[in-house]
């Protein structure tokens, strides 16, 4: 999942920004409406969280031009401001969600995870993905190969699921980067190979039948071989 903080407050977007990073998200941050809309317009962020009172363009008119848009991410907004005429304004402008601050991150993290298993009347997410031997619980955060457990870092983590979510689908070190780090991300560095390898290493090492795959020149697959 790729989040989007829009917030002018350097020590609440570090704080945010870091707690969701260790969550395993992918997150891009801007300090002012104007790059914010720019990020949103952009790239393809599941969930926006906007505070309202931001300098160049406060979060209303953000809200306002990404709902014109037709963006179809999730979008919290956040305010200083206690005001029910405020979280009005906010809901009715297209907001799905509202948080006061100051707030403790894990509501903030339990009204982001609320927001993403929404989809607009869709069918949510599936929370346990399999393909063979292998499964992840999203909610539990916690992967098994066999019946065994598999130690995984956040950023593993992130990886493996969304390979799982896209099984029998070659993914581009490009697509990984856009979808798992964030917009400044090197792509020409050799992270994400570090991070494949170790993954790897975690969910294949001592299995006859490996289910992580490199494509050379393209990218990763997470298949069946025996499919």
């Amino acid at each position: 999942m790729r989040l989007l903080i829009v917030e002018d407050e350097p020590k609440v977007a570090r704080f945010v920004e870091r707690g969701l990073r260790e969550e395993g998200y992918a997150v891009d941050v801007a300090v002012n409406g104007e790059e914010g809309l720019d990020l949103a317009l952009v790239h393809d962020h599941d969930l926006v969280i906007l505070d309202v009172m931001l300098p160049k363009m406060d979060g209303f008119e953000v809200l306002e031009t990404l709902r014109a848009a037709k963006r179809p991410c999730k979008v919290l907004m956040l305010t200083a401001r206690d005001s029910v005429q405020d979280r009005v304004r906010g809901l009715d402008g297209g907001a799905d969600d509202y948080l006061v601050k100051p707030f403790a991150f894990a509501e903030l993290l339990a009204r982001v995870r609320a927001l993403l298993r929404r989809s607009g009347g869709a069918e949510v997410e599936p929370t346990k993905l399999s393909l063979a031997d292998l499964v992840l619980d999203v909610k539990a955060r916690r992967v098994t190969r066999a019946g065994r457990p598999v130690a995984l870092s956040a950023r593993e983590f992130a990886v493996l699921e969304h390979l799982l979510r896209h099984q029998g689908e070659v993914i581009s070190r490009t697509r990984l980067s856009e979808q798992v780090w964030d917009q400044r991300f090197d792509s020409m560095t050799n992270v994400i190979d570090v991070t494949l390898y170790h993954l790897r290493e975690k969910v294949d090492r001592g299995f006859s039948s490996p289910l992580i795959h490199t494509v050379r020149g393209v990218g990763y697959v997470l298949k069946n071989p025996a499919a």
